[in-house]
């Protein structure tokens, strides 16, 4: 085991998201409990013609209650949601970075496909109207670490600053690494989560193309099931979550409120395929027992896992048989949910959302549901807290996120004493 004494200890003082289900973390995590779904038909563009016509929309989003609305025009809708969720987090910490500790804040976000849409628009306006008529902000607008960029410089964080392009195990390694940023005394302060907002043509016709996606139009609250037997693909969404952490001696001093304290973070590559895990969820298996030893402690302490838990036919048999190799005699009677069964897949926004409804499970004592789990899957027979909420003491949670290209993330979040 490693030495935990030797660890600067962090904590979680803040935290804001934006997701399907709600905007702001009360609202968001007062319909995930209730098991409501954030899925629906696609508004944003004509999709009569395509395979898959739902997705996870954020609905009521004004990104001038949170910016300029000068500053607005200029940002990509996945920056704008960083900025909004940055914001509630920020505030939420009762964050003030002085211009003597500004070195000592970093920034650091995830996203899997950043400006995609706004790729996708200007390529419109370079062959309809010529190269004269692409906007100057189109880079700016466009590029992966504007998040990071723009966040940094709305509050004056002048430390470590970058982003995390990991698909859709982007967000949870932003925060694994500004967890690990604190730990070796980089910085004191991180603001840090994933982002991602393509909902657009092109990625709903990539992913249809690679069948991924559930095809139950008809019934779009039902498309996403994850664990369950007639599961058919996933849900894209759309959302963001933003944690502040600190070192624990700086929160303290400060008088921040301690909402949970991050013990491990793991991080592994499967060197298998591009976007099919190993058939004995290896990687993710290695990951997992990696963010245990980090954290210093057993499978046997792990009271909840948010699993990573797509909806897709390999992804969740594959996760199952991970959490059987690493949880052994436990896998059966650990609680463990798939919050995308409500939100959709958010892919690089997916880890700091579901961060989030870990530190809210371990705040709250409740296990949000896997909804639309009806019919168990002989390969999947572990407890997925099918349907309703569960009311449970949480001590100690684990979040997983796995994404193409065979990259995994876990992070582990435990309460504070």
């Amino acid at each position: 085991m490693i030495d935990q004494s030797q660890k600067r200890r962090v904590v979680v003082t803040g935290y804001g998201l934006l997701c399907p289900v709600g905007i702001g973390v009360e609202d968001s995590w007062r319909n995930l409990i209730a098991g409501k779904s954030g899925i629906g038909p696609v508004t944003r563009f004509d999709v009569s013609g395509y395979a898959c016509q739902i997705a996870g929309e954020i609905k009521g989003f004004e990104p001038a209650d949170f910016m300029p609305k000068k500053l607005v025009r200029r940002l990509d809708p996945f920056v704008r949601l960083g900025l909004a969720a940055a914001h509630m987090a920020v505030e939420d910490a009762d964050l003030s970075i002085s211009k003597d500790e500004a070195s000592e804040v970093g920034v650091i976000t995830g996203c899997g496909l950043g400006g995609l849409g706004t790729i996708e628009h200007y390529r419109d306006v370079l062959v309809n109207r010529g190269p004269k008529r692409v906007s100057p902000f189109f880079i700016p607008m466009a590029i992966p670490n504007m998040a990071s960029g723009q966040i940094s410089i709305i509050y004056g964080a002048k430390g470590p600053n970058m982003v995390v392009c990991t698909a859709c195990a982007a967000g949870t390694h932003a925060i694994g690494e500004a967890f690990k940023t604190i730990q070796r005394g980089a910085a004191n302060v991180m603001i840090c989560g994933g982002m991602e907002s393509v909902i657009t043509p092109l990625t709903l016709s990539g992913f249809a193309s690679l069948k991924a996606l559930s095809t139950r139009n008809d019934k779009p609250e039902e498309a996403s099931r994850p664990f369950d037997k007639d599961r058919d693909g996933f849900v894209i969404g759309e959302g963001t979550g933003i944690l502040v952490i600190e070192e624990l001696t700086h929160a303290l001093e400060r008088g921040a409120r301690i909402r949970a304290e991050i013990a491990g973070y793991g991080l592994t590559g499967d060197a298998y395929h591009m976007t099919a895990p190993p058939e004995d969820g290896n990687g993710g298996a290695r990951c997992m027992a990696m963010a245990l030893e980090d954290a210093g402690i057993s499978y046997q302490d792990v009271d909840y896992i948010n699993a990573h838990g797509t909806s897709t036919f390999l992804n969740d048999i594959c996760e199952t048989r991970a959490i059987k190799t690493v949880f052994k005699d436990r896998a059966k009677e650990i609680s463990i949910s798939s919050t995308k069964s409500m939100t959709g897949h958010l892919l690089g926004g997916a880890g700091g959302v579901e961060a989030i409804f870990c530190i809210k499970t371990i705040e709250e004592g409740i296990i949000p549901p896997t909804i639309n789990y009806e019919t168990p899957d002989p390969e999947c027979d572990l407890d997925y807290c099918p349907n309703k909420a569960r009311y449970q003491p949480v001590d100690i949670a684990m979040s997983n996120s796995f994404g193409f290209g065979g990259t995994n993330a876990v992070l582990i979040f435990r309460k504070y004493h």
